[in-house]
């Protein structure tokens, strides 16, 4: 690879630009018109405005972006998280135009993308999964019966989904009914394919998730787990490792099965396999990710390996350099996503112009973002705009780590969300580490 065209924006597109600098890869940024300052087109090699504000005439326009890599000379493109990152037509279309996308082949994207086929296979090769329906349901009436077959209370989630998004609770048959439409209008409006499934609702379940990596030469690894139960709507908040509820057998047996499910679909690059796992340590497949997520770097501090780098080497064709026995676990890793954001205001974002900012630093403090003085946030795209990522020689040392961090830091001009983790961080279940996906419905009445 001698030059990669970063298919993003913000902290992700910084991290990979500075990543090729190290590996002495040329980088192109892309970006809109409303981040015509961002910090990712300064530092990158080269830069191209693909589009106007909107995110779907700029950063998803695959039309764009291909057409920046050629007029660029990119032999290479790497899609992040978010936008196009798990767009099965969009690595197609890489594949086709002789540009390697650095991520899973396309088909494998296709597989995975559907969430109720993805559950059909791993169900065929013993990885345990939730019960549910075969595949998507059609209608109310046929929901009711599995929902009755089942027991409630159930979820109804978009084939197509992700992100939180297009997924309903019912307790009974009346809100089945009534939400059916509703989640089949979501999926349609959110990822254009109303294909929707149902499944057991698992009750105040953790939501544990093994990162995997697999080359092209069969061999697949996986980096232990991260705990990402601290979340709101269905959005992840605070994510950790290694997780209070994950014991060394646990471990064992969760990380075979993510290697299992890996190797099953053929998958090459980072990956992440999602699990719910309840009260008795019973887990079940969830989704697997396709991408490398914004969690990762507490996964690179655990255990000193660099995603990102092993990602770019094995899209090189490279063979993965350390194997099951040689990966290390070290220590306790945080992760808080600061986001430009009101909680007092039911999370409204906040976009605006930075006038001060101050970023926490010290020994076990990483902090990835893309903001700094001056920089105006733009109002058009997630209003994540930094990630605090601490690590310690035990949980209590990375918990006094991410209190110090959190105070440390500030961003003036705008509203974030510091205050709100910071008062989830003080809590004494989230100090004692006994939470579950429903901490801050309960704590914070939303």
């Amino acid at each position: 690879m001698n030059k990669i065209l970063i298919a993003n924006r913000g902290e992700i597109a910084v991290r990979i630009i500075r990543t090729c600098k190290e590996m002495n890869i040329k980088s192109v940024a892309v970006y809109s018109e409303a981040d015509k300052d961002a910090l990712h087109t300064r530092l990158a090699d080269e830069a191209v405005c693909i589009g106007p504000a909107p995110s779907n005439k700029s950063y998803l326009s695959i039309k764009n972006i291909i057409e920046a890599a050629n007029i660029k000379g990119a032999d290479s493109i790497h899609p992040g998280f978010g936008f196009l990152s798990e767009n099965s037509q969009f690595a197609k279309i890489c594949e086709e135009s002789n540009i390697k996308f650095i991520g899973p082949k396309s088909n494998v994207i296709e597989l995975l993308g559907n969430k109720s086929n993805a559950k059909e296979l791993m169900k065929k090769e013993g990885v345990p999964v939730i019960p549910g329906s075969d595949g998507g349901v059609s209608n109310a009436e046929e929901a009711k019966k599995i929902a009755e077959k089942i027991g409630y209370p159930v979820m109804l989630k978009a084939a197509a989904g992700g992100g939180g998004k297009g997924i309903r609770i019912a307790n009974n048959e009346e809100e089945l009914v009534s939400n059916f439409n509703i989640v089949k209008q979501e999926a349609r409006i959110s990822f254009n394919d109303d294909e929707i499934y149902i499944e057991k609702f698992i009750k105040n379940p953790r939501h544990v998730e093994i990162q995997i990596l697999a080359d092209e030469h069969g061999n697949v690894i996986h980096l232990g787990e991260r705990d990402c139960s601290i979340q709101r709507n269905h959005q992840k908040v605070i994510e950790e490792t290694p997780s209070t509820a994950v014991d060394d057998k646990l471990r064992k047996k969760m990380g075979e099965m993510a290697v299992k499910a890996a190797k099953a679909t053929g998958y090459t690059s980072c990956g992440t396999v999602e699990f719910l796992v309840d009260s008795d340590k019973n887990f079940y497949f969830m989704e697997m990710n396709t991408r490398i997520q914004v969690e990762h770097p507490i996964t690179e501090m655990r255990t000193g390996i660099d995603l990102l780098k092993k990602q770019i080497r094995i899209a090189a064709g490279e063979e993965l350099d350390i194997k099951q026995k040689d990966v290390e676990f070290r220590g306790h890793s945080i992760e808080c996503r600061i986001n430009a954001e009101n909680p007092k205001k039911k999370f409204m974002p906040c976009p605006g112009k930075i006038t001060g900012l101050n970023i926490p630093g010290g020994n076990g403090v990483r902090v990835d973002t893309a903001i700094y003085e001056g920089y105006t946030i733009p109002p058009n795209y997630d209003s994540m705009i930094a990630k605090i990522i601490v690590h310690g020689i035990n949980r209590n040392e990375a918990v006094a780590k991410m209190k110090r961090a959190l105070e440390e830091l500030v961003v003036e001009g705008i509203e974030t969300n510091r205050d709100f983790l910071f008062e989830i961080i003080k809590d004494p279940d989230f100090i004692r580490g006994t939470f579950d996906t429903s901490f801050i419905e309960k704590k914070f009445n939303l």
